[in-house]
């Protein structure tokens, strides 16, 4: 352990908790609870169930929440009587409509914390408040979000995580997909985010394989990040096409031959490019997944930036992607249950010193995500976007020590995350499963300290 490391920990920040990635399996117990009318408890209960874990009710449920978990078996925790331990809380809201019911949640929460293991799950399901029918009604379902992000402040020490998994009415059977990816070791460093949840249809799809048959092109594909997400959605089944820049040919090709996929050498930025992109598209039947994960920092405050670097940065982080994407949806290259996603980043909500041209770039894919959605989903095709926070790259491997090190603890997990977590999560975005959610932005940061 370093000197550095040593100090912060003096200092009462602690040791930050060995964070479980990947497939290890989550299994455990998990105990599950709502409010008066919840709608989604028998969905959360036949989920959990098809994935072997072991469901269990408060033991002090009332009413219809206890009556829908009637069968299954009642868990209490006292300091008399300290129940078993717990691998993930879930509490459904969305029929909450009463601020004096909001004691429910409270009532659910106080005794599990305690009982939850570390690297647990705080999942708390609502309703769009914007959709509600009362003021009261929708100043309850946003109240859900506001415990929520105050519970993974709370717990993330122990690297726990606490989400809200917003479903639209009439699309309960679409919160599998969010539900399956936050009980998970695949979300482990995102924390306190909202999953919008709309009706789709998911289809049928290979389980082992949800990507089998589907063509992904990856931007910026031959390290790093790039890499980490080629590589996932590789695992899952999707044929890739990786574009780099000719500097990056070789560990570009690398990738490709290692994964079986296609490298194409070009400039993301050039005016040709969108027609070689969409020439490889047509010869692959169409793509089904595009990435814009390319992007470059050009560092400066405003007042000293040259110009140059201010539109260098804005053409390859924004413009670039926005080009290409209407090359594609013009020539209906895209297929139809296709999937758009952007990488924004934790910069493009808070800002930075430094880095204005970055920032305005990132924040613009958030707008691009969100404005496109709606007419999007009329197409059957989704656009969601993922905003790394500090993920420990080769850039970030140049910052100075402590900085580095200051970095990393900015957040509820006190930790710098992993390429693999930001490929993982655009993995779920690009999985059938995910088909109700567009228009999302995640933060995968857990839980910076800047921004919203």
């Amino acid at each position: 352990m370093s000197q550095i490391v040593e100090t912060l920990i003096n200092l009462g920040l602690g040791k930050p908790a060995d964070l479980k990635r990947g497939d290890t399996a989550f299994t455990g117990k998990v105990l599950l609870g709502g409010g008066a009318n919840a709608d989604c408890l028998s969905t959360v209960a036949t989920h959990c169930q098809s994935q072997g874990l072991e469901l269990c009710r408060p033991a002090s449920a009332s009413g219809e929440s206890a009556a829908s978990l009637a069968t299954i078996q009642a868990w209490q925790n006292s300091d008399e009587a300290p129940g078993d331990k717990l691998q993930a809380l879930i509490f459904d809201g969305t029929g909450i409509t009463d601020t004096r019911d909001l004691t429910l949640a409270y009532d659910f929460f106080k005794p599990a914390l305690k009982a939850l293991s570390t690297c647990g799950r705080i999942i708390i399901l609502s309703r769009p408040h914007q959709q509600q029918s009362s003021p009261q009604a929708a100043a309850c379902q946003r109240a859900l979000e506001g415990l929520a992000r105050s519970l993974a402040k709370e717990s993330g020490k122990r690297g726990t995580t606490a989400q809200v998994i917003t479903v639209e009415a009439g699309a309960e059977a679409a919160l599998v997909g969010p539900l399956g990816f936050l009980l998970s070791y695949r979300s482990s460093y995102v924390n306190a985010q909202v999953f919008r949840v709309s009706a789709a249809d998911i289809g049928e799809f290979d389980s082992k394989a949800p990507l089998a048959g589907k063509t992904a092109l990856v931007t910026g594909a031959s390290r790093g990040i790039g890499a980490a997400i080629a590589t996932a959605l590789a695992r899952d089944g999707a044929k890739i096409i990786g574009l780099d820049v000719e500097p990056l040919k070789a560990d570009l090709e690398t990738l490709m031959s290692k994964l079986g996929g296609q490298a194409l050498i070009a400039d993301i930025t050039a005016d040709d490019t969108p027609a070689k992109v969409l020439e490889q598209a047509k010869a692959a039947g169409g793509l089904d997944i595009v990435v814009h994960n390319a992007g470059i920092t050009r560092d400066k405050t405003l007042a000293n930036m040259p110009q140059h670097w201010w539109d260098l940065t804005l053409d390859i982080n924004l413009g670039a992607a926005l080009r290409l994407n209407s090359v594609l949806l013009e020539s209906d290259a895209l297929n139809s249950g296709g999937r758009i996603v952007g990488v924004s980043s934790m910069n493009g909500i808070a800002g930075q010193r430094g880095q204005s041209n970055y920032a305005a770039s990132k924040a613009g894919v958030i707008g691009y995500v969100e404005q496109m959605a709606r007419s999007l989903k009329e197409r059957n095709i989704t656009i969601n976007a993922v905003a790394p926070g500090f993920i420990e790259t080769q850039m970030t491997a140049a910052i100075p020590l402590m900085t580095r090190e200051v970095g990393r603890r900015l957040n509820s997990l006190s930790q710098g995350g992993q390429p693999e977590d930001v490929a993982e999560t655009i993995a779920f975005f690009a999985n059938p499963q995910a088909a109700g959610v567009t228009g999302n932005i995640i933060r995968v940061c857990g839980q910076s300290w800047l921004g919203a």
